[in-house]
């Protein structure tokens, strides 16, 4: 095999990057399991997930950034050997605050996004950067519904400690290929990482999605949430100052100003809101008994299998997106994506009283996941220099976490409000919880048209001039 053979570094990039993507949603059905088995309290179980949501948003753009200035194939080798570690402890844990741990090590996987968007920008020919970006966008999507649709068998058929056994096994051979046969990168930025920037940046994002996590336990208005909320917003002025005053910025601010930069991060927040919110609650909207009214009473594998339609759906209209995209245009796409969010979660809100309507609804919305995923990522790409690849696309995914912990949350308040006498959600939650997250992906939509039109890529490091000066993104 040659070592140079772009086919084998695509499938080592999906690989770990779909690896990582099923880790966020693979544990989240089994947490009950896993809670039980290590016999710890529901409000400590859901550290499980916290922690990696924290860990993932904190590493995702420091190690993109890291990735730009030391070579992306080595950091990629050092954040898959990160994953594999984390995944082999949490399989060995023996109480929660080990595995607790363990998820931190994981969450390190963000960073494999934004390494691998970089590494196909640097070695793919010019005319395979576009479909490969979507190819490998539409596996990050479909890793998420992966996660849910095969957790309910695994935990069913073998144990919840197989939900790690497994990656440990996959990552172990990604490594042994990715050491060999990926090339290192030609591209890299002068400079050295903004330890500074990368403190304040971990700070006011573990201040913000801390509380938005949480509060559904600590209460909207204790003083926790609003504290870390106003902490939040005070660090965020105090790393806006300082990346502007630096040298060498973790996240240089002129990038993210450019037109095409921001109104695509900007979709990707609302987006990112009602794609994670959806995969949060519609389970536990499919498992609810019969006797509240609504629901169908379904076990993990029986509502996994009913978000099928999703996953397959996604990873289609992800491999198509790259085939589309010369002829619509990645602007087209993402808001065609949005626009189907919108749709299926507007029919979901009034139509979901048989099993095929949830199905034919999240094949819709699949749809909209993988052409909007696919898109994203070829805009930034497309927009950014080289050098810059890494943080801007970790930036990217960063916003689209932080949507997705917004939405996740602001559904939690209207699905929780209100409980019956048995202690589930009335239907109307839920109603009123699909129609939020229709309303966030059509805003989606709207800020998808405020893309401008590329008529030019930028191949060199932004000026202040090129800054300033409009990207046009088709």
């Amino acid at each position: 095999m040659p070592r140079n053979s772009t086919r084998l570094t695509f499938t080592v990039l999906a690989t770990g990057a779909g690896v990582f993507s099923m880790l966020q949603s693979l544990i989240a059905p089994a947490l009950p399991t896993v809670q039980h088995a290590l016999h710890a309290s529901q409000s400590t179980a859901t550290w499980v997930m916290t922690a990696y949501l924290l860990s993932a948003s904190v590493f995702t753009p420091i190690l993109g950034r890291a990735g730009d200035l030391v070579g992306r194939k080595r950091t990629l080798v050092a954040v898959l050997l990160a994953v594999l570690a984390g995944c082999l402890v949490a399989a060995l844990a023996p109480n929660i605050g080990v595995l607790i741990v363990a998820r931190i090590v994981q969450g390190a996987g963000g960073a494999l996004f934004p390494l691998s968007f970089g590494i196909i920008r640097d070695e793919f020919a010019p005319a395979e950067v576009s479909r490969s970006i979507s190819n490998l966008s539409a596996v990050i999507a479909a890793g998420g519904g992966v996660g849910i649709v095969a957790a309910g068998p695994i935990v069913s058929a073998l144990d919840y400690r197989w939900l790690f056994w497994i990656p440990v096994a996959v990552v172990a051979a990604t490594v042994a290929i990715a050491v060999r046969y990926v090339p290192e990168s030609p591209n890299r930025t002068h400079g050295r990482v903004s330890w500074p920037g990368a403190v304040l940046l971990s700070a006011w994002l573990v201040a913000l999605l801390l509380p938005l996590s949480q509060a559904g336990q600590w209460g909207w208005g204790s003083a926790r949430v609003i504290g870390l909320f106003a902490a939040a917003v005070v660090l965020f002025a105090v790393w806006l100052s300082a990346e502007s005053r630096s040298r060498t910025p973790l996240i240089d601010l002129r990038v993210m100003r450019l037109p095409a930069v921001w109104t695509t991060n900007l979709a990707a927040l609302l987006f990112g809101a009602g794609m994670y919110a959806i995969w949060s609650f519609l389970p536990g909207f499919l498992q609810t008994p019969r006797s509240a009214g609504y629901g169908f009473g379904a076990s993990v594998t029986e509502s996994g299998l009913l978000m099928l339609p999703m996953l397959l759906a996604m990873f289609l209209a992800g491999v198509l997106g790259g085939r589309l995209t010369p002829v619509l245009g990645a602007k087209a796409q993402l808001a065609t994506g949005a626009a189907l969010g919108a749709l299926a979660l507007g029919f979901l809100a009034v139509w979901h009283d048989e099993r095929w309507q949830v199905g034919l609804v999240s094949g819709v919305f699949g749809l909209g996941i993988g052409l909007a995923f696919a898109s994203m990522a070829n805009l930034i790409v497309g927009s950014v220099p080289p050098e810059q690849t890494g943080a801007a696309t970790g930036m990217n995914a960063n916003i689209r976490t932080i949507g997705g912990s917004i939405g996740a949350a602001l559904t939690s308040v209207l699905v929780t409000g209100r409980l019956q006498e048995s202690g589930l959600p009335y239907a109307s939650g839920y109603t009123h919880g699909f129609t939020l997250l229709a309303l966030l992906c059509l805003a989606a939509a709207g800020a998808a048209l405020l893309v401008p039109v590329r008529r030019g890529r930028p191949v060199g490091p932004v000026t202040e001039r090129a800054a300033a000066a409009p990207v046009r993104v088709r």
